[in-house]
């Protein structure tokens, strides 16, 4: 139910509805307006929130690496710190995702936006008195984990509430596209500061970077809301969170896809730090452009997402084959600059499926379970790439850059074809191949029209 205007929170389909991911709307497959979404005041004033915070954090990622970095003289102490700030959601996000779905949102985020604010602060008055040591930057670190565990669930699930189930894909779309410019722009800035004066402004203007957000949540207006039911205390609510999601194929299926995905083809710190060191032996400034123009397409990605306006399962499927295919090509490339150009569809074809996934699983599911759903996918995305960071570099030493991306390509494609295959299946669908105007045709189609299409015996 809903006490916005006019438009109720997305229906939860069945463990038996057929529709592997639904329409948003159901049943519309227009194109919608490319900031569609910005016409809505509360989501305009979080997207803008947004803009800031984003620059702020990606500086202190750049930052907080680069003191690790200066204070130890040690690339595993870096590796260390990246490691503490992803395990508090490896170990709790489903717990998490728990209290999301008990707590109001908006206050939930007013919380975990000031903790994070008082973490960069904190560092900033360490580093610029020169008291900071590396086990403070641990500290932080891993603080910051522990807010992202119940920040990230309550901002995923925050969006519909906002926008509602008309303008979700947009907006959602529109987030991923803020948080890729964010990372052209945050590392540039922050490379200026510390060079210039120092790290621990950096810090500084980071922390200082959540007054937009906070300011964006306080003045939002209540009423506009699309407010849900908000699940009461329980015992027995996280495996409840993990039985509704184990029941339901059009949920569990994406997120299997997105786990195989991040976990064996986006690691790209390994694959690309290889290609730029081992097959190209070139520097520092080619693995940042390498980076640069995956940020490109990926921003570009977001932005077609959020005109397309629609979630469908094919799309998801179709895209992480694609999106393994070019990593495949781009492993055997012997051209730096093709190798650097193919970065651009990597970061379209990520972003499609990133957007793709996030988009489809909020609206197939139902509201007063959005919050443990998605800390699950969440979980999956993010904890994907530290499990398994270590597998493609050992292959990667192993066998060189070239085999460890296509291996990650690889299990992408294959992931997407057998998954795909699975949700087409529950879906009531099956593939039909024949002729149209002339050329060959694939496609998936309901199995009663295959069956009428098909001669008769």
């Amino acid at each position: 139910m809903s006490t916005g205007p006019g438009a109720d929170s997305a229906p939860a389909p069945t463990a038996h509805d057929p529709r592997p991911i639904p329409e948003t709307p159901a049943g519309d497959t227009r194109k919608s307006s490319m900031f569609s979404s910005l016409r809505i005041r509360n989501y305009r004033l979080f997207f803008l929130g947004q803009v800031v915070s984003n620059t702020g954090t990606w500086m202190q990622r750049i930052a907080q690496d680069w003191l690790v970095l200066s204070l130890t003289g040690s690339a595993t102490a870096v590796g260390v710190t990246t490691a503490l700030q992803f395990l508090p959601m490896l170990l709790f996000g489903l717990y998490g995702g728990v209290l999301v779905d008990r707590l109001p949102k908006r206050p939930a985020l007013m919380v975990t936006q000031t903790a994070m604010a008082l973490t960069g602060l904190a560092l900033a008055a360490l580093t610029l008195t020169g008291h900071v040591q590396v086990w403070h930057v641990y500290v932080a670190a891993f603080a910051v984990g522990l807010a992202t565990v119940v920040d990230n669930p309550a901002r995923q699930s925050f969006v519909s509430e906002m926008v509602g189930p008309d303008q979700l894909q947009n907006a959602v779309s529109l987030n991923s596209a803020n948080f890729q410019s964010a990372r052209m722009i945050g590392p540039a800035v922050a490379g200026v500061l510390i060079t210039g004066v120092g790290t621990g402004w950096a810090f500084l203007l980071n922390g200082l970077s959540y007054v937009a957000p906070l300011v964006g949540l306080l003045l939002m207006r209540p009423r506009e809301l699309h407010a849900v039911e908000r699940a009461p205390r329980g015992k027995g609510q996280l495996r409840e969170g993990l039985a509704y999601v184990a029941g339901r194929p059009h949920l569990v299926w994406p997120i299997v896809l997105v786990g195989f995905i991040g976990t064996f083809a986006f690691n790209f710190p390994v694959y690309l730090s290889a290609f730029a060191g081992e097959v190209f032996h070139v520097g520092a400034g080619t693995y940042s452009l390498f980076n640069t123009l995956m940020a490109v397409g990926s921003v570009t990605g977001a932005l077609l997402a959020a005109r397309r306006g629609t979630a469908r399962m094919r799309l998801l499927a179709a895209a992480a084959l694609v999106f393994g295919t070019v990593e495949i090509v781009a492993a055997v490339t012997p051209s730096l600059w093709l190798f650097a150009l193919l970065m651009i569809p990597l970061g379209v074809f990520g972003m499609t499926v990133n957007v793709t996934a996030n988009t489809g699983i909020q609206m197939a599911t139902d509201p007063a379970m959005r919050g443990r759903v998605m800390a699950l996918y969440m979980m999956v995305f993010l904890g994907g790439s530290p499990v398994g960071a270590p597998v493609v570099g050992w292959i990667t030493d192993t066998y060189g850059a070239r085999v460890g991306l296509a291996t990650g390509g690889a299990v992408a494609a294959l992931a997407a074809l057998t998954i795909g295959l699975i949700l087409a299946r529950a879906g009531g669908l099956r593939l039909s191949v024949g002729w149209h105007h002339g050329h060959p045709r694939v496609r998936f189609v309901p199995r009663e029209r295959q069956e009428q299409l098909a001669p008769a015996a």
